[in-house]
């Protein structure tokens, strides 16, 4: 399997200064700082990333538990959410929510929800954010 990569550029003091992420692919490049970290300035942020990041891994995830259980989906809507907080020892992400919606034919909520926890624990990523203290699934079946 490929290793993926993406860069980083900082320029600057932390207090005032500003840099730029890309990823290798060339499918984003885009401005980050302090504002668009944790404030509501322009820009991407770590978070953003490791969010967008999530949401792709568990769904396509979430898609092959539904597969391979013979109830294929038509569509998996994945919303994530990471919290990043201040504590004592220093910034922290402290949770990510996950809010799924899915169509899928000829699947009972019970399974759906069972399927839906499976790729929760297993997508490379919730595995890769072992660390972060709760990874919170909402997962709603569309008839």
């Amino acid at each position: 399997m490929p290793a993926r990569s993406a860069k980083a550029i900082w320029n600057g003091k932390i207090s005032d200064g500003s840099g730029t992420m890309h990823m290798a692919s060339g499918a984003y490049e885009g401005p980050y700082s302090v504002p668009s970290r944790f404030e509501d300035g322009d820009g991407t942020n770590p978070e953003e990333l490791i969010a967008a990041a999530h949401a792709g891994c568990f769904s396509m995830a979430f898609s092959g538990e539904l597969t391979r259980n013979g109830t294929p989906p038509t569509k998996i809507e994945t919303n994530a959410t990471v919290h990043i907080n201040k504590l004592e020892e220093g910034w922290r992400i402290t949770k990510i929510e996950l809010n799924t919606e899915a169509v899928v034919p000829g699947i009972n909520d019970a399974d759906f929800q069972a399927k839906a926890k499976t790729a929760k624990e297993n997508c490379p990523v919730s595995k890769a954010l072992g660390g972060v203290n709760e990874i919170v699934l909402t997962a709603k079946l569309i008839s």
